[in-house]
This record gives structure tokens, C-alpha cells and sequence, in this order.
């Protein structure tokens, strides 16, 4: 049975005129998809007024919480000791949200506790990931 890890945390959305909004947010991790992070934001943090759900590279946010970090959509950076922001880019425009930075530790440290670091390949299933990606061809 594959580890699933959530955490449920508080960030904090940056407007563009520098005010911010706290938000509930979770943090999620799988074994069965061990590169991988995600972080859930609420519906009234969309433009939509839908839950919307970001997929990033673990690797973005441990490199993120020490140093820039990120190329395309998601771009993490410390921000001072005790924090860290991520930019997130769609479509629509993008969006900068702060975590404390000892949250995000955290959950990353669960995560390497249910895949280490470097174990992430054993647990992969190359056939069946393509398989679900192609729709079951």
C-alpha cells in the first residue's frame, strides 16, 4: 500500500497591491507518484471559484527553500529566514503566495521519510504510468 502524506497549512496570498490574504491550503505527497508535490488552494483563491490544484517536482521546492529555484510555471525563493514564496503562472496570470517556511520543511521531511531521496525510481511503474497517461492503449 502506497504512503500518502497531507498537510494542511496556512499561506498567505500576495496581492498586487502588496496586501495579503491568509488562505488554508494542503500539501499532499504519494508514494505512487514520488517526484512529485502538490499544494491545493481553495476556491476562493481561484478567479474561477474553483479548488485548483498545482503538480511540481519535489526537487523545485527543497532547491526553492534555499535558493531561487524553477523554470515555466512554478518558481520558488526564500524570502528572508523565515518564509518562502512561490510564484505560480497560468493563463490567466499568475500568482504569489508565501508560506512560512517551517511548514514546508516539514512536509518535505514526511515525504523523504516515506521515499528517501534517490528511491524515488524503484517505486515507479513505467508500463502502467503510460498506460494511465494514454488512457488504458
Amino acid at each position: 500500500m502506497a504512503v500518502t502524506l497531507q498537510q494542511p497549512t496556512r499561506a498567505r496570498l500576495i496581492a498586487p497591491d502588496g496586501r495579503e490574504y491568509g488562505l488554508p491550503v494542503v500539501l499532499r505527497y504519494s508514494a505512487e507518484d514520488p517526484l512529485a508535490v502538490r499544494i491545493t488552494f481553495p476556491s476562493e483563491a481561484s478567479l474561477d471559484g474553483m479548488e485548483v490544484t498545482w503538480i511540481f517536482a519535489r526537487q523545485l521546492l527543497e532547491d526553492g527553500l534555499g535558493a531561487p529555484s524553477g523554470a515555466g510555471d512554478v518558481h520558488i525563493w526564500p524570502c528572508g529566514r523565515a518564509r518562502t514564496v512561490m510564484e505560480f503562472h497560468s493563463h490567466e496570470g499568475l500568482a504569489l503566495v508565501q508560506f512560512d517556511k517551517i511548514d514546508l520543511r516539514r512536509f518535505l521531511t514526511r515525504s523523504y521519510a516515506a521515499v528517501p531521496a534517490g528511491g524515488e525510481a524503484p517505486t515507479l511503474d513505467l508500463d502502467q504510468d503510460l498506460s494511465r497517461l494514454l488512457g488504458g492503449v
